[in-house]
This record gives C-alpha cells, sequence and structure tokens, in this order.
C-alpha cells in the first residue's frame, strides 16, 4: 500500500468524530429490537442524532430528561424552557416542536371517523393523552360528532394560561351548529398534572349542556387531563 493511501486513511480515521460508532451501534440496535425496548435516553439520543448531525448527543438527551421529565414533557416543553438547555438553539427547538406536531397528527390519524369514537374508551383517553397530557398551558378543545357519535372534528377552541383556559358556552354551540354536529366531547388539560374538576371546570360544562340540550345536542362528557391520569365528569355523575 502506498503511503499516500495510508496517509489518506489515517487522515479520515482521525477526523471521524469519537461518538460515530456509537451512533451507529445505537441505529443498529434501534432496527433490531425496536423502539419499546430503548430506554428513554436512547430514544431521544437517536431523535436528537437527526437534529443535531454533528453532535455527540447522549449527555444532551439525559441533560433533558433530567430537566423535563419524559420524552413528552422534553417535546412539550415551551421553547422558551428549552432555549435554557445547553446545546439546544433556535433551530432545533423549532425541529422538536415540528416533531412534536407530528406525533400529535399520528395520534389523531389513528382515530378512525368512520367507527363511533365512544366504541373504544382506550382509544380516546390515549388520543387526548398525546394531544394534551404534556402541554404547558390549558387547552380547551371539542371533539364534535354527528348522529352515529363518528368524529366530524376535533378542534382547539381555546388556549389559556397554566391555570385558566376563557370558554363561551355560545360559542361552542355556534361552532356545533356550523358543523352540523349533533353531539360533542369536551376536553381541556390541567398542566399541574391533577386532573380533579375545578369548580370552575364544572360551572361552565353545565352552562354549556344547558345551552345544547334545547337545541338537541348531547354533551357525552368533558375529559380532563393531567399528567397523572385523567378525570370524566361524566364518570363523576357532574354532568
Amino acid at each position: 500500500m502506498s503511503e499516500t493511501v495510508k496517509s489518506t486513511k489515517k487522515g479520515l480515521a482521525e477526523a471521524a468524530p469519537h461518538y460515530a460508532g456509537h451512533r451507529e451501534r445505537a441505529r443498529d440496535r434501534f432496527n433490531a429490537v425496536g423502539g419499546e425496548a430503548l430506554a428513554d435516553y436512547e430514544l431521544l439520543e437517536l431523535l436528537l442524532h437527526i437534529i443535531l448531525p454533528q453532535r455527540d448527543t447522549k449527555a444532551l438527551a439525559k441533560d433533558l430528561l433530567a430537566r423535563f421529565g419524559s420524552i413528552s414533557e422534553v417535546l412539550g416543553a415551551p421553547p422558551s424552557r428549552l432555549a435554557e438547555i445547553k446545546g439546544l438553539g433556535a433551530t432545533s427547538i423549532t425541529h422538536l416542536k415540528v416533531m412534536q406536531a407530528v406525533a400529535q397528527r399520528y395520534g389523531r390519524n389513528l382515530i378512525d371517523t368512520e367507527k363511533p369514537i365512544l366504541a373504544s374508551w382506550t382509544q380516546l383517553i390515549d388520543y387526548c393523552n398525546r394531544q394534551m397530557a404534556f402541554e404547558a398551558v390549558e387547552q380547551f378543545r371539542i371533539l364534535f360528532l354527528d348522529k352515529k357519535n363518528r368524529l366530524i372534528a376535533d378542534e382547539v377552541q381555546q388556549v389559556g394560561t397554566v391555570d385558566h383556559t376563557p370558554v363561551y358556552p355560545r360559542e361552542v354551540i355556534k361552532r356545533t351548529l356550523e358543523l352540523s354536529a349533533t353531539a360533542l366531547i369536551l376536553v381541556h388539560n390541567h398542566p399541574s398534572g391533577d386532573p380533579t374538576p375545578s369548580s370552575a371546570d364544572v360551572r361552565m360544562t353545565k352552562e354549556i349542556a344547558d345551552v345544547a340540550k334545547p337545541l338537541g345536542i348531547t354533551l357525552h362528557d368533558h375529559i380532563i387531563i393531567g399528567r397523572s391520569g385523567h378525570a370524566s365528569m361524566r364518570a363523576l355523575r357532574l354532568i
């Protein structure tokens, strides 16, 4: 082998980053065993490989999980809090938020609009959890259903603060009539993590039910989503 070829190979070896082999092994492991078998930091590290191809992302993945607690909470964290993490810039934060949006859209597409949404309570709760459980502020969303309880639309009606979302019952009913929906499921999240309904939640739900009933619109439930679980006002006999 010529000295030139030896020198070139040596130069390439020296130029390869120390984490290159680790990345390849991580990808190979994912392909072999799938994501379910990986620890959270391993899966997040693989995700960060895509965003930061020129960086060793193992330590960054662990830093993010130490700060936020889980992959879902990392993706759901506000950009301002993500910016506090050393190693994340504006572009990489945007990429994380894009991945969050893709995950939420994926969850929405899993709902079969040809089947009654109430046919699978577990699927409904899983969907709501994916959409809202780790949001940093309150969201109030409505699932609009037809007379066969099939999903017509899922819309975020209001976004509030960490502990309050303004909701206007007549606006809810107005949108229901615009979509020709005949039933509703209300959903909102509690960023505190505790899904227990507040007195304001109960009062607002009853107001919407009172306006809806004379118009032949059924309010099936009001579901509150928190990190620690969910609460159904119907199951709690609050509506």
